[in-house]
């Protein structure tokens, strides 16, 4: 690990602490599950208000595989690409409950297995549940773990393979938590505040934007000598 990593893990612990946290508001693994579906394109925050009565309706897995399709996507429609997520949801449940003995599995092979399960969620799935060491790469964490230089990459899975090389795996779950909070907080999309982030000195993107601003204010000075003496040479000519 780098100096300059090393000091990023270190603001980002005085700032945020060391807890780990989940947005999603769950009891279960089942419900974790099915949250982390709900939330692919939509607010974690809608989608716990919707969770909130969805949970007491479905009282498990078993209830979502038996549940009827336009009844579950009026149940989630507020959560946006509804028809998708609730078909998603009762063929995932469906397989829980027949490939799974109704428990959700907890390796990246067996949930990736499941419909609407990705790396993404089967990750949220193996951190917050069976705290495996594993990196969540949403929006938050593949837009600012570039800013940072960590990774160039675009692909979430490789921006994944790069950050599993250069953060201690004891700090993967914790890092999907902050740049979370961050994201969330100051360095916002598409206008982060960065008179206000605590990690300027370190994020490479703020730097290379600071730079470029010198140069074309220095340019800018220099533009305007040039043009003062030309100015000037001309009314010595009068």
């Amino acid at each position: 690990m780098t100096k300059k990593t090393e000091a990023i893990l270190a603001l980002l612990d005085e700032r945020y602490g060391t807890e780990y946290r989940c947005y999603l508001r769950h009891e279960n693994a089942w419900q974790l599950l099915i949250a982390t579906i709900l939330s692919a394109q939509c607010t974690d925050a809608r989608v716990n208000i919707v969770t909130e009565t969805l949970f007491q309706k479905y009282s498990g897995v078993e209830a979502f595989a038996q549940a009827d399709l336009k009844e579950l996507e009026r149940d989630i429609h507020a959560t946006g690409f509804y028809h998708n997520k609730a078909k998603n949801i009762i063929s995932c449940c469906k397989d829980l409950v027949d490939k799974f003995g109704g428990e959700v599995p907890r390796t990246l092979e067996e949930l990736t297995s499941l419909a609407g399960v990705g790396r993404k969620t089967a990750n949220v799935i193996r951190g917050n549940i069976y705290h495996e060491p594993s990196i969540v790469v949403d929006t938050h964490v593949k837009r600012i773990s570039r800013k940072l230089g960590l990774t160039r990459e675009e692909e979430p899975e490789k921006v994944e393979k790069d950050l599993m090389k250069k953060l201690p795996k004891e700090r993967w779950i914790l890092w999907n938590i902050h740049l979370i909070t961050l994201g969330r907080e100051i360095c916002k999309a598409p206008t982060p505040k960065c008179g206000e982030c605590f990690l300027t000195e370190y994020c490479a993107d703020y730097q290379a934007r600071q730079k470029k601003a010198e140069k074309g204010s220095k340019r800018e000075n220099g533009n305007k000598k040039e043009n003062g003496k030309k100015a000037e040479g001309a009314g010595h000519g009068q």
